[in-house]
């Protein structure tokens, strides 16, 4: 009868000692959010796996301080690998806003093919959040060029964890706007450019 009563008593004690537990964060938002529809038009749309720096490949945050060094905050983590959440959130606004839909899904004679490589992924404490990405969009059946574009987004912040991920949030918005005018231009036969 002691021996389970110690035992109990033991682990409700390390459970107090123990650090807190991570607090999870999305690139997908949680409310709803009014988006204008450009096209009520399916997009079929075809994304390949998200390429994402290595030294933010991970759950866990990586932060630059004021003093440009980096500190990880294991108690502040992505819900699910960074490359996946990115992927997750661009296909989310970009099915919302452009009418894109998963060629996998919904096969497509014609649709177009977008890979994304985000060679800066920066959470900037109190300052900033920065994504920089090189994109590449292709219509095969339509025998377009591909379009090789560079873009950059920057959203301040001034706040907590919760304050950097909504930052980031509006920054992959952003970048995905700036990808959906190109590639619904594309997939209707127009000139497209970079932005």
């Amino acid at each position: 009868m002691k021996l389970p009563a110690l035992a109990l008593s033991l682990a409700v004690l390390a459970g107090c000692s123990s650090t807190p537990a991570p607090r999870f964060h999305s690139l997908l938002s949680a409310q709803p959010v009014a988006v204008e529809a450009v096209s009520t038009v399916p997009l079929p749309l075809d994304i390949g796996p998200v390429q994402v720096p290595a030294a933010v490949d991970q759950q866990q945050w990586v932060v630059r301080l004021p003093d440009d060094s980096l500190r990880i905050l294991e108690q502040e983590q992505w819900v699910a690998p960074l490359r996946d959440e990115l992927r997750a959130a661009l296909f989310d606004r970009l099915a919302k806003r452009y009418g894109a839909v998963d060629v996998r899904s919904a096969p497509s004679a014609e649709f177009v093919r977008l890979k994304l490589d985000v060679q800066r992924f920066e959470s900037m404490a109190a300052r900033e959040v920065w994504i920089e990405a090189v994109w590449t969009a292709t219509a095969p059946a339509k025998g377009s060029t591909p379009l090789v574009c560079r873009s950059s987004v920057r959203e301040a912040v001034n706040g907590d964890a919760q304050a950097l991920a909504a930052a980031h949030r509006r920054a992959v918005h952003t970048l995905a706007d700036l990808i959906g005018q190109r590639l619904l231009a594309m997939y209707n036969g127009a000139g497209v450019r970079c932005p």
